[in-house]
């Protein structure tokens, strides 16, 4: 039998940046399986800036009219879905995207019916809200690649043929992760690989030109693996050191 968390994601697309949202998909890949990704917005957040995010990531509209000037009605259709789906029985867990302390009431209700709550939110995030939830993620938009600094990367020679094993740098963030998050520092292969597929549905070693995860982990220099009694393995950043990622020639 799965006993994996049920999670919902649920987005305050008018209180939240859209690059908040995968920095949340990459924490809740820890917690449990999504089984209910929601954005909620008015009619210029959803068809604007939004549009592109919630269509890429899989995430379903939940469009809400401001029947009347000032009151965003958003805010009050998250709450209610959330109670729902938790009355409903199809999540125990939920991440809410935003920085609103107007949820921190809702935070406390879910609380009290035995759910659990994460916060994803800027660093203008209010201490009450950060406070009511299990965890708080703090999202910090990252910098833009400026037009000279694409422009003074070394361009690859013509002829040259591609890459056919490469080691990505989001191999060893994930391992930096869920390492820091266990008491002896490590993690099981299994549940990295497990973790993988939750992040990056599309991934697969194969891609990167490796027979395996194990044989990929083995390719990083600043990863150790150890083979543990009962033959499983796990994984570290070795030396305490954060890894990194980098192509590699075959």
């Amino acid at each position: 039998m799965n006993n994996e968390s049920r999670v919902a994601v649920l987005v305050d697309c008018d209180n939240t940046n859209p690059g908040a949202v995968e920095f949340a998909l990459l924490n809740v890949a820890r917690f449990g399986r999504v089984v209910v990704r929601r954005g909620y917005g008015n009619h210029g957040t959803l068809t604007n800036k939004w549009r592109e995010t919630l269509v890429s990531l899989a995430f379903t509209p939940c469009l809400q009219f401001q029947y009347a000037a000032g009151k965003n009605t958003a805010d009050m259709a998250l709450a209610l879905d959330a109670l729902e789906i938790l009355f409903d029985q199809r999540a125990d867990c939920f991440f809410l995207v935003t920085s609103d302390s107007d949820f921190v009431y809702l935070c406390r209700k879910l609380h009290e019916r035995g759910a659990s709550v994460y916060i994803v939110g800027e660093a203008k995030t209010p201490d009450a809200l950060r406070n009511a939830s299990d965890q708080f993620f703090e999202w910090l938009p990252t910098p833009l690649v400026t037009e000279s600094s694409a422009q003074n990367a070394t361009p690859r020679p013509k002829g040259e043929p591609p890459v056919v094993r490469r080691r990505p740098r989001f191999v060893s963030d994930a391992v930096a992760l869920l390492a820091s998050d266990s008491p002896e520092g490590k993690v099981h292969v299994s549940m990295l690989g497990q973790y993988l597929r939750r992040t990056r549905p599309e991934f697969t070693p194969a891609g990167f030109g490796y027979t395996g995860l194990l044989d990929m982990l083995k390719a990083y220099d600043l990863l150790s693996l150890k083979k543990e009694e009962g033959g499983h393995y796990t994984v570290r950043p070795a030396n305490g050191q954060p890894p990194t990622g980098e192509s590699v020639s075959k």
